[in-house]
């Protein structure tokens, strides 16, 4: 429950634990009839990326793994028993040509499949779960098939069944609904009756998903992503789209049409790391670019898509081979003028057929494009130019977004930023995973960048602290940083944290913003900043200085100030990063003394290694009060480590 304290010239004083109030008072002068640079509505935002099995396995609602049969080893998530076989000839799918083939003549041990599901199959008790599984028979007599959902203690939770029959391929549908709830239960299809059956895309969704989409998202994961209020949605990633080598890169076209009929793609996230190898790490596509552009819709965020500029991974694969040459890329631009026409083109055209066919006859109004992901040296800027021409000269209002590589500084940053203004993008994504030192000794970053430049993405960044886990400190560290993202926000116009998931039993990133098991989800510290200052983003900045100059570290004060337009109220975003209770005068000037009302957001913690586990969701979390305001001056006593958020309204 929110509590009113009044004030006129009145102390707040938050008193976690013991503190040491120093003598010290900050006068913080606001310019409230100065009204600064807008805001842009794309400031805050999510990326996505298919690591630590955000999507199959993660956000993607499938809960089957290798539905299909076409991960490498065809036979990965399932365990055979009887006679089973994959085979290939006459597919019901021709772009997943793999199924399996189950003969049954009595056998003692019967005939089946059973899948793990990814890290286990999480189920929740009388919830609905749907099956689904086309096959064709080769018998005259129809097959009995049985269902079940196995708990992780080996006992049946749901058992229906279905009956199979005819030589032709068609599709079967069933409902489970299990009398208990299990993290790791996994799916079981068993022959009864004696027969040989053919089976492909044996898939298992919850009733329950996010926006209740067919083929949709898991609803908690996604209304975590929605709380957010994001302005901007990245995505596929990331390292994804460039692949290790050409023919392991992220190619939109395949993610688009019938869900069964999408080709699956090892994911690079596979092998990358030697640490935490998954071999059963794939790509479905179940979650393709039709379903990206729908949840952008669901969730309010406008649309980044990131496309392939025809170069491998830099980082993994230095074979010039594995580089489509300049004078080649036609087939890539293409492609990238195919995804404008996807998304933005009339059901009349050639793409937007595809996805009025998908469901969507009205376009997404995409806005954005990116091309290529953390490249750098003069490989990138040449095959950049000729989409750069490509795309302008067609759809002259897509703003294009480039990349100034993987680091923040350094020989090949400031290479790949002078070709970014040469080639004039409309703006430069920017990366950095730093510690907190760099993040606190970087909140100026922004303030001298080239104002008539292009402008700066802050496309992944996240502060790792020594643990390398999502704690305070590195939450803290963030919201410092980020006052200097809104104070330059004439500069920066888009800013997402990286990597945004994370499966407690399947990560090989961390820290992340989001972690989830097969049924729950905690948001981090980290979120918590994030949602902060998304959900009081503000529309144009408000000056906010002490003796003339921006807070950038004052006695560990990081500062900014916004107002808000559409809600008619300003808003105060500070970080006090010492261990000492910091006293703060705040000024209003130009705002007419008068009774207004407000509220205080409070973020901090006395540890800075606390974390948000699935086992202790709560943490640190912010808390809020609301606040009463009489004259145009108030005092506060800030927490040591805290982040606070003031509103006040006009």
């Amino acid at each position: 429950m929110k509590k009113v304290i009044s004030f006129a010239m009145l102390l707040i004083c938050m008193t976690w634990g013991s503190q040491q109030i120093i003598s010290q008072n900050h006068n913080i002068q606001v310019e409230v009839k100065k009204v600064g640079s807008p805001i842009q509505k794309t400031m805050y935002g999510i990326f996505f990326e298919d690591i630590n099995f955000g999507a199959d396995g993660g956000i993607y609602g499938e809960l089957v793994k290798n539905r299909s049969f076409e991960f490498d080893n065809h036979l990965v998530g399932w365990l055979p028993f009887g006679k089973v076989s994959v085979l290939n000839e006459n597919p019901c799918f021709a772009k997943n040509p793999n199924y399996i083939q189950l003969s049954y003549t009595k056998e003692v041990t019967g005939t089946g499949i059973e899948n793990e599901g990814f890290k286990g199959i999480g189920v929740t008790k009388k919830e609905s779960y749907k099956l689904s599984v086309y096959s064709r028979c080769h018998n005259a007599n129809p097959i009995e098939l049985k269902v079940e959902l196995i708990s992780s203690n080996n006992d049946p939770i749901a058992t229906t069944k279905i009956i199979l029959n005819g030589e032709d391929w068609k599709k079967y549908s069933v409902d489970l609904s299990p009398k208990s709830t299990d993290v790791h239960a996994s799916l079981r299809l068993t022959m009864i009756t004696p027969g040989i059956v053919d089976m492909d895309h044996i898939s298992l969704f919850p009733a329950k998903t996010f926006k209740m989409r067919e083929n949709g998202m898991r609803e908690d994961l996604a209304q975590a992503l929605s709380d957010l209020k994001p302005g901007i949605f990245r995505f596929p990633g990331g390292c994804i789209v460039e692949g290790t080598n050409l023919a392991t890169r992220y190619q939109w076209k395949n993610t688009v049409g019938p869900v069964e009929n999408r080709p699956t793609n090892i994911n690079r996230w596979n092998y990358t790391f030697p640490h935490k190898k998954f071999s059963d790490y794939y790509q479905s596509y179940g979650l393709g670019f039709f379903e990206y552009f729908q949840l952008c819709e669901d969730i309010g965020a406008e649309a980044l898509p990131v496309l392939s500029c025809g170069l491998s991974c830099q980082f993994e694969n230095h074979d010039p081979k594995e580089n489509c040459p300049v004078d080649s890329l036609q087939p890539y631009i293409q492609d990238a003028l195919d995804l404008i026409e996807f998304a933005n083109g009339p059901a009349t055209s050639t793409w937007g057929k595809v996805r009025a066919d998908m469901g969507h006859p009205a376009p997404f109004n995409m806005k954005f494009l990116a091309v290529g992901n953390e490249q750098w040296g003069s490989l990138y800027p040449e095959r950049l130019e000729p989409f750069l021409k490509a795309i302008r000269k067609q759809y002259p209002t897509i703003k294009v977004i480039g990349s100034a590589g993987p680091s923040p500084d350094g020989k090949d940053f400031n290479f790949g930023w002078s070709e970014m203004k040469r080639l004039k993008t409309d703006l430069v994504d920017e990366h950095y995973y730093k510690n907190p030192e760099w993040f606190l000794s970087n909140a100026n970053r922004y303030d001298n960048y080239d104002r008539k430049g292009p402008k700066v993405f802050a496309g992944e960044y996240a502060c790792h602290p020594a643990s390398k886990k999502n704690d305070f400190e590195g939450a803290l560290s963030e919201a410092a940083f980020m006052t200097g993202f809104e104070r330059n926000a004439d500069v920066v116009q888009m800013c997402t944290y990286a990597p945004l998931f994370a499966h407690v039993d399947a990560w090989q990133w961390r820290p992340d913003l989001i972690w989830f098991d097969n049924l729950h989800s905690v948001k981090t510290p980290n979120y918590y900043v994030q949602q902060l200052y998304s959900t009081h983003a503000g529309t144009h900045v408000l000056t906010t200085t002490e003796n003339k100059a921006p807070l950038e570290g004052n006695n560990g004060l990081y500062a900014t100030s916004a107002l808000d337009n559409v809600k008619n109220e300003i808003i105060l975003k500070i970080a006090n990063t010492s261990s000492e209770t910091r006293k703060v005068t705040y000024t209003f000037n130009g705002l007419k003394a008068a009774s207004r009302k407000g509220s205080h957001t409070i973020f901090s913690s006395e540890n800075k290694d606390t974390e948000n586990t699935l086992e202790k969701p709560n943490g640190v979390i912010p808390y809020e009060k609301e606040i009463n305001l009489t004259g145009n001056t108030f005092e506060v006593e800030l927490t040591p480590q805290s982040f606070n958020l003031y509103t006040i309204k006009l």
